[in-house]
């Protein structure tokens, strides 16, 4: 009905090639896409009266004017918390940008992390899973941030400890995750906070509250 709708009120037209064009209707804040022999209709982002933006002709997870900010923010407070939107996929073009600028990643779930300190900074017990007939054995593992520290190449910028499912971490937790750049200066931290409408992060000591205690 929408495609008839734009079709009716003569929308205007883009050529892109040959066998693909455009019309663009800002009343209905649509675009239909015409190929051979179908149409495709596709929501313009912008709402009533934003008009058809670059994002809805290119995708809107190619635009992102935010890098910059994005590693500088990273390298300026060195723990972040990020939101996320729930369809996911976002998170994956800012891992990449700083893959790009020599860092090395430890990705770590918060579900079963245990106690952060102890796993990322300390020696470390772990139980295997038994059937019943095994006696119950523990073995130790090195702290998971200076193993891989020592494993880092010497022309690597640092290591990112992202951390996904950060949402269920107590204030203390994310306390330590906070500080953990200051204990280890190479290390950055990126924790996945909950979600949002958009990618956006925040310092991760504003949402750990420790601002407030910086100067004390």
């Amino acid at each position: 009905m929408e495609a008839a709708a734009c079709l009716q009120y003569k929308a205007p037209r883009v050529v892109v090639s040959p066998n693909r064009c455009v019309m663009m209707n800002r009343s209905l804040n649509m675009v239909i896409v015409k190929r051979r022999s179908s149409y495709s209709v596709v929501r313009c982002s912008g709402g009533g009266g934003g008009g058809i933006g670059i994002g809805d002709l290119v995708g809107g997870d190619l635009v992102k004017l935010d890098l910059g900010r994005w590693l500088s923010d990273v390298e300026e407070h060195k723990a972040l918390a990020i939101y996320s939107p729930h369809e996911g996929g976002y998170e994956g073009r800012y891992l990449n940008r700083l893959r790009y600028q020599g860092y090395y990643f430890l990705d770590l779930s918060a579900r079963g992390l245990g106690d952060p300190e102890t796993t990322l900074t300390e020696i470390h017990p772990v139980c295997p899973a038994h059937v019943g007939k095994q006696p119950i054995a523990r073995w130790y593992f090195p702290p998971e941030v200076d193993y891989r520290l020592s494993l880092l190449p010497p022309n690597a910028k640092g290591l990112v400890v992202w951390i996904i499912e950060a949402k269920v971490l107590s204030k203390s937790e994310l306390q330590f995750l906070a500080l953990l750049p200051t204990l280890r200066p190479k290390v950055r931290v990126i924790a996945e906070c909950g979600n949002w409408r958009k990618f956006m992060w925040k310092p991760l000591k504003e949402i750990a509250a420790l601002t407030g205690n910086e100067d004390a």
